[in-house]
């Protein structure tokens, strides 16, 4: 009896939590399927629905959309550079700090954690400031350094913690047969540590994919800007065409629900790697 109050407990609060997050991607795809005249019936379903807002912009045919191809290129290339980057600065210091125990190590992690004590939102005007003395404003490159920065913390701590679960015989025996350091690292801890990477990397993906205030600030170029600042752009008009709106948010949604559910079950396993300690 004890169980089964404890099951509908969960049930009684789980499903108007689930209600509660998908109401917004409901309305969503409301106004995503509708036509303009049709958006604000009140009707629970468009009626007719149509795919028309998909193909508006898919073809650049509304001239909010006239650079949605060359914005969704600038996302893409942002956030898989953001990733890519992040990866190989987290895992070398975390390698360096866990595994060669490098003097100082601790030190410089904790240091940069100490950073996410400043909201990133404080932290926008100086990296602006930064970027202009550099001459990276209206630059890709500024926006992939800014994300890196602010991924690269905690990433490192993850796969920190997560490099210090690995039993430490594995390189004593490699050194002992002769490996150097890059070869530890390259054939020991790496293969040891990919659910860790996939979720680090889909982390600082997401991340740099979501930025909306550092591109914002960094980009100008209509060109440039990524998508998540171009759709900003449709709230700049009296009368906004929010079906192509939602149109575009859910296909600039699509690509990080993919990469979520492709790599979903290296996500848990490799974000709490070394949070418990035998």
């Amino acid at each position: 009896m004890r169980r089964l109050m404890n099951e509908a407990g969960l049930w009684l609060i789980g499903i108007p939590v689930f209600l509660w997050t998908m109401l917004p991607l409901y309305h969503m795809m409301l106004f995503a399927l509708s036509t303009k005249d049709s958006a604000f019936s009140g009707k629970l379903w468009p009626q007719p629905a149509t795919l028309r807002n998909f193909e508006i912009v898919l073809s650049e045919q509304h001239h909010y959309l006239g650079n949605f191809w060359a914005q969704l290129g600038s996302s893409v290339l942002i956030a898989a550079a953001t990733g890519v980057l992040t990866l190989t600065v987290a895992t070398s210091a975390a390698f360096a700090i866990s595994r060669l125990r490098v003097r100082g190590g601790r030190w410089v992690m904790n240091a940069a954690l100490f950073t996410y004590f400043i909201p990133a939102a404080f932290l926008a005007v100086p990296m602006y400031k930064t970027m202009g003395l550099y001459g990276l404003l209206n630059n890709r490159w500024s926006m992939i350094i800014a994300m890196v920065t602010l991924a690269s913390p905690y990433a490192i701590w993850v796969l920190k913690q997560a490099s210090d679960k690995l039993p430490i015989e594995l390189d004593e025996a490699a050194i002992m047969d002769g490996a150097t350091a890059m070869q530890l690292f390259r054939l020991v801890y790496l293969p040891l540590m990919v659910p860790s990477l996939v979720a680090i990397g889909v982390y600082a993906v997401l991340l740099a994919w979501n930025e909306y205030l550092y591109a914002f600030l960094l980009l100008s170029d209509e060109r440039e800007i990524t998508l998540a600042v171009a759709l900003g752009l449709f709230l700049s008009a009296d009368d906004s065409p929010w079906e192509l709106l939602m149109a575009t948010g859910v296909l600039y949604a699509l690509p990080p629900a993919a990469i979520y559910y492709a790599f979903k079950r290296y996500m848990v396993s490799g974000l709490t790697a070394g949070a418990v300690k035998s």
